[in-house]
């Protein structure tokens, strides 16, 4: 044995080869700080050492290595200083591996991601099994590569591939990965050693040149000055394209590259250094870390009350078809629960049965899914006008029309059709899960399911606890979010629940807006274009419906009539009385059609004036931003302190995962510490005289005097 830690070892394993070995604690391989050191103290050995000819780079897991350890990031990047001593200490470790004086091959199984796949770049040649997936990730954290991935993957496959690969994100299968050069090889799994094996021979011998492999990853990038500006040129207008303002990573990955492009490795890797440690500071790269730690925290969750779960659900019901219960059926049947989704009109059930052929035939062209998954797929979906079709299903969602009225009756009406036990949920977007529930004989078995439009691509799940709901109906109904391929996060009761309980609130700024005179355009303009938001609140308000929006609005009042009065006067009502209900029936705030080619259009007509009053009062971004926001973030902070949401983790990934909430900002309680709790009350302060919406809680209060974080970490 040449070296043993806790994480990797390295030992002779025929004469003149040496396997270093990654074999973490944990159920992956990951690059935490031991990890690192480790990893540098086996190479330090292993370049002592001069019986080794080569090294074979290896996992003995079934993935190679996911990447650093996120969990480590905010620490990490407490301040500049830390930051700069740890990516500069760290990538230098990369460096070891590439400088030593012998061959190296990588064998690479499952994901090799981020510092996983900048190991594997480190090494002279790459071989893969077919169940290998490689990338640079780190975009997704508002981050570039900081072990030397922006040095030597263009340098390996070009600088336009490694671009694209760098500024999405993208991973790649074994093929293509094959195709662009990324690996030398692919084999079967069950000959990825030997193969690694022979090729590593061969190197030693002589038969594979691995110091040609080697050298152009040491020198600057071969490509003279017109190549390099048209690829710098055209990245720079596509990432501009798709990423905007608000990422700075993706323009970083461009800027690493390019200034680093005439520098050999150790001057591109200073660059690389130095666009790591300015990134890490950003408050995009701590909003973007925050997801995924909260994401993390939420998934954890799920899985661990899923498991408490005693009832298997093998076959499901959908009540009410049309465009959202066709939804929730093609989901559950494409993950494998067959579905029987009822109606009492043959026209509903054709519309849901066509949702879910249209999203297939979507799928099936782009080339995601085969003929044969579409064919199996609508097979698990049965149609029916009647409730004996019912009588065997585990659970049922009810997804009718948003009237209290008829939901308790369709409730009631399919208690008494299905099993006892069986699990009877409702789709509800606002009523109140205790108010359901006072007509049905076994609430116990009762709770809310709802999801958001469209089901196919939203992946939240509200999953709404009543006071009398069980324990083991909450875990199965979480287990079956999760068979469904959903994020089911658990909430209490109350209207709106969580998601639309704040999202009312934001609606209710907008709408203060519009009386003070700003128009809704350029409302819209900025909460998309400044703020971040996929669409303004008029557009939202479009897409939701605006009878819908003024139904809900009604349900809210009911429920907090202090907070969120019904505006009968407002733009929204007065547009819904006017039969203007948004894309639904194609105006609302916005005309909606579509152009010679086809393509939807969304334009501004006058006679939306006629209807909601002249607009020509100007508000500064601040402002506009401040009176949609305040209420949202006040409300998030009502429904943490009332236990409605159990943690601030939870409550940001609903908003990201349910609303859209801009990634780069991080979800409402990382946007509010962002700005500073003190920052924001003085914000808040000075639109309290608005009303009840822009009065912050004394709790939070009392956190910014402490000095408190809403996060646990």
């Amino acid at each position: 044995m040449i070296y043993q830690g806790d994480n990797l070892s390295v030992e002779i394993v025929e004469p003149g080869i040496a396997e270093l070995k990654f074999d973490g604690q944990g159920s992956v391989n990951k690059f935490d700080q031991k990890t690192l050191n480790e990893f540098s103290s086996a190479l330090d050995a292993i370049a002592a050492d001069s019986d080794v000819k080569g090294v074979l780079v290896t996992s003995a897991k079934s993935t190679f290595i996911v990447g650093a350890d996120i969990t480590e990031f905010l620490t990490l990047f407490a301040d500049i200083e830390s930051t700069k001593t740890w990516v500069h200490k760290a990538s230098r470790v990369f460096d070891k591996l590439e400088d030593l004086p012998v061959p190296t091959i990588a064998a690479v199984n499952g994901f090799a991601l981020g510092g996983g796949c900048e190991a594997i770049l480190a090494c002279d040649f790459r071989i893969a099994d077919e169940t290998a997936v490689i990338g640079l990730p780190e975009v997704k954290l508002g981050l570039i590569p900081g072990f030397g991935g922006t040095v030597r993957l263009p340098r390996l496959i070009g600088p336009d591939n490694a671009l694209e690969a760098m500024t999405t994100g993208k991973n790649h299968k074994p093929d293509n990965a094959l195709a662009i050069g990324l690996v030398d090889a692919v084999v079967s799994s069950e000959n990825l050693r030997d193969g690694a094996l022979s090729m590593l021979r061969d190197a030693i011998h002589g038969e594979l040149d691995w110091r040609a492999a080697r050298t152009p990853k040491l020198q600057p990038l071969k490509a003279n000055d017109v190549e390099r500006l048209m690829t710098f040129s055209t990245a720079k207008g596509m990432v501009w394209a798709k990423a905007g303002k608000h990422y700075p990573a993706p323009h970083a990955a461009v800027e690493v590259v390019e200034r680093g492009a005439g520098e050999e490795r150790n001057g591109a890797l200073l660059v690389e250094n130095e666009l790591f440690v300015k990134l890490a500071q950003t408050d995009a790269c701590r909003a973007q870390v925050g997801i995924f730690l909260a994401d993390q925290v939420v998934k954890s969750k799920s899985k661990k009350l899923a498991k408490q779960a005693t009832k298997k659900i093998s076959r499901a019901g959908v009540i009410g078809a049309g465009i959202m219960g066709g939804g929730i059926a093609y989901q559950s049947a494409v993950k494998g629960v067959p579905v029987v989704m009822k109606d009492i009109k043959q026209e509903a059930l054709d519309l849901g049965l066509t949702e879910a052929t249209n999203i297939l035939t979507k799928s099936l062209k782009r080339g995601r899914i085969s003929a044969k998954k579409v064919t199996g797929t609508l097979n698990k979906i049965t149609t029916t006008m009647h409730n004996n079709e019912l009588e065997n299903v585990d659970i049922v969602v009810e997804a009718v029309v948003e009237s209290p009225k008829v939901k308790t009756a369709v409730l009631s009406q399919i208690e008494k059709v299905v099993p006892e036990d069986t699990i009877i949920t409702s789709n509800t977007s606002t009523i109140s899960i205790d108010r359901l529930a006072e007509s049905l004989e076994h609430p116990e078995y009762f709770c809310g399911m709802h999801f958001f439009n469209p089901v196919h691509k939203m992946p939240l799940v509200e999953i709404i606890r009543g006071k009398r709901t069980s324990d083991e109906t909450i875990a199965t109904v979480t287990a079956y979010a999760l068979q469904m391929g959903k994020t089911p996060i658990v909430v209490n009761d109350c209207p709106g629940f969580l998601v639309n309980r704040v999202l009312f609130p934001y609606f209710a700024g907008f709408s203060l807006l519009l009386d003070d005179g700003v128009d809704f355009p350029a409302i819209d303009k900025v909460m998309e274009k400044d703020f971040g938001w996929p669409m303004g609140p008029a557009y939202l308000c479009d897409v939701v419906g605006l009878d819908t929006a003024t139904h809900a609005s009604e349900v809210m009042a009911a429920g907090f009539p202090e907070r969120m009065p019904h505006h009968a006067e407002g733009a929204i009502a007065k547009l819904a009385a006017a039969d203007r209900f948004g894309q639904k029936n194609g105006k609302g705030f916005y005309q909606y059609g579509v152009d010679k080619r086809g393509k939807p259009t969304k334009t501004v007509h006058e006679d939306v004036y006629e209807v909601i009053g002249e607009k020509q009062e100007a508000a500064d971004k601040e402002e506009i931003i401040a009176r949609c926001m305040i209420p949202m973030v006040n409300e998030m902070v009502r429904c943490l302190e009332e236990g409605i949401v159990a943690s601030a983790e939870e409550a940001d990934i609903a908003l990201i995962y349910g609303l859209g909430f801009p990634p780069f900002r991080g979800g409402a309680f990382r946007y509010l510490e962002t700005l500073g709790l003190k920052q924001f009350i003085e914000l808040a302060d000075k639109y309290a005289h608005l009303g009840e919406l822009y009065q912050v809680t004394d709790g939070l209060r009392a956190k910014a005097e402490a000095g408190e974080s809403y996060f646990k970490s």
